[in-house]
């Protein structure tokens, strides 16, 4: 029997539906359930996680959940998400890819700590500029842009700055996080879009100036397809460059360019209540869709070099290498090559004059 197991914190109404609908579809060997687990052992086979396929939704809270994936992935497990790309995973190296993709971004830079980080002094941070060439800053971003964490989540700790004044506020409430600036994009238009197995994209009609219950668009009006094609093809790109399975990708539309806001979500909102019985209906069945298709796939042991993650399969440029022929082509090739008679005399040229053009 292979197992499928969801690793969930404290959200209710996804997790317990995915489980319902994979147990509901009575496949033959496949069942789903929540994931338990205790004191993970390094090297004892019973002991060993007994699941095919793990769901992940919470171990970029939980340091332990996460040390437990890790554990699991190199004892064949499949991971949504990968465990191993998503802990070296920030905003602004998002960023800094999408743009060598070709997927417009909002200006970003990113930030010093305003406050050292525990365990650091000012002689720890001597490679830094100081003071900061802010004038430069302003310049490149404007006045008029969100500071948030490099690697946040829920809009914790996001500002919406207007001038200097709100920034420099906004900056010096900071702590110890490491900090993105981003331009403002002045958009139309937003999407977020649920991006799943690479393959599938569901847009959403979204807007987050909304209050959080109220942010999903329940009677959108109607798009340009050029815009919803581009915004799907620019989805695929970044979740496929990034290796992830499941995502969200958020797009801020200006002037009809979709940009790039947020696309490191790798356990994104999914709950019925916020996200509505349509979208959540769709994210449920996909999620389920591949959940299944990797079980029937595992056990599955990771390339776990890093070479392997930023250059490997997973980069959407790499030309796939021909394949070599096999043993029996080579044979009859090589039979072909040393019966092939030998080529017919050229015919000796005609030298007769040519006849008058009519």
């Amino acid at each position: 029997m292979k197992k499928i197991g969801i690793l969930f914190g404290q959200e209710n109404s996804f997790p317990g539906a995915l489980v319902e609908h994979i147990n509901a579809r009575n496949l033959d060997g496949i069942t789903a359930e929540f994931v338990q687990t205790g004191a993970v052992y390094m090297d004892h086979p019973d002991k060993a996680p007994q699941y095919s396929v793990i769901v992940d939704r919470i171990s970029h809270d939980i340091p332990f959940y996460r040390a437990f994936l890790k554990h699991a992935a190199l004892n064949g497990t499949v991971i949504v998400n990968n465990p191993f790309w998503w802990s070296a995973d920030d905003k602004f190296f998002n960023y800094t890819l999408a743009t060598k993709l070709g997927v417009a971004v909002p200006a970003t830079v990113i930030l010093p700590h305003k406050k050292h980080p525990e365990g650091t002094t000012d002689r720890s941070m001597r490679n830094l500029e100081y003071p900061l060439d802010w004038d430069s800053v302003f310049a490149y971003v404007g006045e008029h842009g969100f500071l948030k964490p490099v690697d946040g989540g829920g809009w914790r700790d996001v500002h919406h700055i207007h001038n200097r004044e709100e920034f420099f506020r906004a900056y010096d409430e900071s702590r110890d996080l490491c900090m993105t600036y981003q331009k403002a994009v002045e958009f139309n238009d937003y999407f977020r879009c649920y991006v799943v197995g690479q393959k599938k994209v569901h847009i959403m009609p979204y807007d987050p100036r909304l209050p959080h219950a109220e942010r999903y668009i329940q009677n959108p009006p109607a798009y340009d397809k050029k815009l919803l094609k581009r915004v799907e093809r620019d989805a695929l790109t970044l979740c496929r460059a990034l290796g992830y399975d499941l995502n969200t990708v958020e797009f801020a539309v200006e002037n009809g360019i979709p940009y790039a806001i947020d696309f490191m979500n790798p356990a994104p909102d999914a709950d019925l209540h916020s996200v509505g019985q349509a979208n959540f209906d769709w994210i449920v069945n996909e999620v389920a869709n591949l959940a299944i298709a990797k079980a029937k796939t595992a056990p599955h042991i990771l390339e776990l070099r890093w070479s392997a993650f930023l250059g490997g399969d997973n980069n959407p440029n790499k030309k796939p290498k021909p394949k070599k022929p096999g043993k029996k082509l080579r044979a009859r090739a090589a039979r072909t090559k040393t019966t092939k008679p030998e080529p017919a005399a050229a015919p000796a040229p005609d030298t007769s004059p040519a006849p008058d053009a009519a």
